[in-house]
C-alpha cells in the first residue's frame, strides 16, 4: 500500500497581486521556513481557508508570531477589510 497522496495538475499563471509590506515579509519568512515558494504557501492557506480549516500547525503558529514581531507586523483580521494605502 502506498501511502504518497497522488499529485494533482494544475495550471498555474502569473498574477501581480499587491499586499501590505509587512505581511509580505511575513509570508515569505514563513515559506523559507517550510521550505515551499510564495505561491505554494498561499495556496495552501487560501485552499485551507475554503473549507474552514487553519492552514497552521501550533508549532507553526507560534513561529508566525516571532515573524511578526521581527517585521512589526501589528495587523489582525479584523484589520482586512480597514486598509487605506499609504500615499
Amino acid at each position: 500500500m502506498n501511502n504518497t497522496p497522488e499529485l494533482v495538475e494544475v495550471e498555474r499563471v502569473q498574477t501581480g497581486v499587491r499586499m501590505e509590506k509587512r505581511l509580505l515579509k511575513v509570508l515569505k519568512a514563513v515559506a523559507e521556513l517550510k521550505d515551499l515558494t510564495l505561491g505554494d504557501l498561499l495556496e495552501g492557506i487560501v485552499l485551507h481557508a475554503f473549507e474552514g480549516k487553519s492552514a497552521f500547525s501550533a508549532q507553526t503558529l507560534k513561529e508566525i508570531e516571532q515573524f511578526k514581531d521581527i517585521y512589526g507586523m501589528t495587523l489582525r483580521a479584523s484589520d482586512s477589510h480597514h486598509l487605506k494605502e499609504r500615499r
